[in-house]
C-alpha cells in the first residue's frame, strides 16, 4: 500500500538459514524489504552485528536512528541473545512485556531488541515456538480476527491455537524432518528418482494417510513405499510424494481431528501443499494474506511503545 507516513521501524524476520528485513512506516505500510541468506547458521564469520548492519544500515543512514525488532532463531540460544520464553495463554502485551534488548548493537541503529518465544509448559511433552507466533499475530491482523486455528508449514510445522486474541495452545509437527531424514538416510529414498513433483503421488500418499489409526500405523504404513515401488505399483518418480503425501495427510489428520478447519500461514511453497491435501481430505481452509510477518511485528512494536 502507499503511505505518506515517515519511516518509524525496522524489522527482522531472522530464521536459521535467511532473513527478511523491512523498513516500515508509522502507519504500518512497507517501504522497503529484501531477503538474505545469512540465517543465525549461516553467518560465514560475520557477528550478528556485521548482518545487521549489512542489512539495514542504509535506512539508518538515509532515514537516522531507528528502533529495530528482530523476530525468530535470533532469539534463540544459537542466535544473537538468547530471548526467554513467555508462557500460554498470551497476547500481543505478554510479548510487548518480554522484549529482550540487545545490549552490543552497533551504534548507527536505534534501540534494538528481540521478541521473545512462547512456552506450552505441559509436564510430559513441552512445547515452544519462536517467530512463528509473530505472524500468527500478524495474519490476525490482517484478517481482522480474533480466533481461529493457525497452521505454519515448515521444517517443524507448528499449529496454533487463537481465542480472544490470545495463543492459548500450539503443537510441533517434525513433518519436514522426518521426510527429509527418510529420504535422504533410509532404504524408502533409495528407489526415489526425479526432482519433477508428481501430484498423482502426492494424492495418493494423502489417502494412504487417511485410513491411519494412530502413529504406530504410520510407522507400519512408511514401508510401504518401498515395497509399492518393488511390486510394480508406485513408479520411482512417484514415491518421493507419495511419502510427502502420506506424512502431511497424517499430520492433517490428526492436528485437525479430521474436521476443523484452518488458516495457513506464510511459506508460499509448503501452503500449496498442505491445501492440496487439504483439498484431498475435504478440509475447510483459507489462506491468510500475504505479509504477516511484518504485520506481526509491527503490531507487537506498538505494543510495546517503540512507534
Amino acid at each position: 500500500m502507499t503511505t505518506t507516513a515517515p519511516a518509524a521501524l525496522i524489522t527482522l524476520d531472522w530464521g536459521t538459514t535467511a532473513l527478511r528485513a523491512y523498513l516500515q512506516a508509522a502507519d504500518g505500510a512497507i517501504l522497503d524489504s529484501h531477503t538474505a541468506m545469512q540465517g543465525i547458521m549461516s553467518l560465514d564469520g560475520a557477528s550478528f552485528a556485521d548482518v545487521l548492519t549489512a542489512n539495514a544500515g542504509g535506512w539508518v543512514h538515509a532515514h537516522g536512528p531507528l528502533p529495530v525488532l528482530l523476530s525468530g532463531m535470533i532469539g534463540s540460544r544459537q542466535g544473537w541473545v538468547e530471548a526467554r520464553y513467555v508462557p500460554t495463554p498470551a497476547g500481543l502485551a505478554d510479548l510487548a512485556a518480554g522484549l529482550t534488548p540487545v545490549p552490543d548493537a552497533p551504534k548507527p541503529f536505534g534501540p534494538v531488541a528481540i521478541v521473545p518465544g512462547l512456552l506450552r509448559d505441559d509436564a510430559d511433552a513441552p512445547d515452544v515456538i519462536r517467530g512463528e507466533e509473530v505472524e500468527v499475530f500478524g495474519a490476525l491482523h490482517r484478517l481482522q480476527r480474533t480466533d481461529g486455528l493457525f497452521v505454519l508449514p515448515g521444517t517443524h510445522s507448528k499449529w496454533v491455537r487463537v481465542e480472544a486474541g490470545r495463543i492459548t495452545h500450539f503443537s510441533t509437527y517434525m513433518t519436514g524432518d522426518v521426510f527429509a531424514a527418510l529420504k535422504g538416510h533410509t532404504i524408502l529414498g533409495r528407489m526415489m528418482q526425479g526432482e519433477a513433483h508428481s501430484a498423482e503421488g502426492f494424492r495418493r500418499g494423502v489417502l494412504a494417510a487417511r485410513g491411519l489409526k494412530g502413529p504406530g500405523s504410520l510407522l507400519g504404513r512408511l514401508f510401504s513405499v518401498r515395497t509399492l515401488g518393488l511390486t510394480g505399483r508406485l513408479g520411482e518418480e512417484d514415491s518421493a510424494d507419495f511419502l510427502s503425501g502420506l506424512l502431511i495427510g497424517a499430520e492433517l489428520s490428526d492436528a485437525t481431528h479430521g474436521r476443523e478447519p484452518f488458516t495457513l500461514v506464510a511459506n508460499p511453497g509448503l501452503t500449496e501443499r498442505y491445501a492440496a491435501a487439504a483439498d484431498v481430505l475435504g478440509l475447510a481452509h483459507t489462506q491468510a494474506p500475504a505479509g504477516s510477518a511484518p504485520a506481526g511485528q509491527f503490531a507487537v512494536a506498538r505494543a510495546a511503545g517503540l512507534i
